[in-house]
């Protein structure tokens, strides 16, 4: 059995999805590119990381991520730390607003989808659901469920975590309410 055909749809859905996310970052006026939303959606699903280990997540040299986070940082999106028992590591995590963008954002976009679905009169069988879930879980990402409940969490206050500096201007990201999952 060949897989070329399963490939080829998925890439198509794959992109699908990226136009998707940027036509909702566009369409919210939220100032932020999709690498930088990419890193907003780790941190929601995966709470604090060490930026080491997010570098290597999202692909980037460390030096990349650094100005990556500059640049959320300074738009009140993401906070910097260290934990009390590790100096030498930063961590990075959501801000309230970071974390209420990314909700924002998943919100129009689950609307928009939801629109494409029923507008297509598009079905799915278990089996297919059971394809799109496998897929996900091997793509490292969390089922739908378990990252809003990561996501409420994701911008909570981090036991032993000590600032590395005070927040930075450039305003945090107002005017939107995050969805209530």
């Amino acid at each position: 059995m060949t897989t070329e055909p399963l490939v080829e749809a998925l890439l198509a859905v794959s992109r699908s999805m990226v136009a998707l996310a940027a036509r909702n970052l566009s369409a919210l006026g939220a100032d932020v590119t999709l690498p930088q939303y990419r890193t907003l959606v780790l941190l929601a699903g995966g709470g604090p990381q060490r930026s080491a280990v997010l570098a290597k997540e999202l692909g980037v040299a460390p030096s990349t991520l650094t100005r990556m986070c500059d640049r959320l940082v300074r738009k009140s999106l993401v906070q910097r730390f260290h934990r009390y028992n590790d100096r030498r590591s930063i961590w990075l995590g959501l801000t309230p607003e970071g974390r209420d963008l990314v909700g924002v954002v998943m919100g129009a976009r689950r609307r928009e989808i939801e629109a494409i679905v029923r507008a297509g009169i598009l079905h799915a069988t278990d089996a297919d659901l059971a394809l799109l879930h496998a897929f996900v879980r091997a793509a490292g990402e969390l089922p739908d469920e378990e990252w809003w409940r990561n996501w409420r969490i994701s911008a909570d206050p981090v036991d032993g975590a000590q600032p590395m500096h005070p927040s930075r201007n450039g305003g945090p990201f107002t005017g939107l309410r995050a969805p209530a999952h």
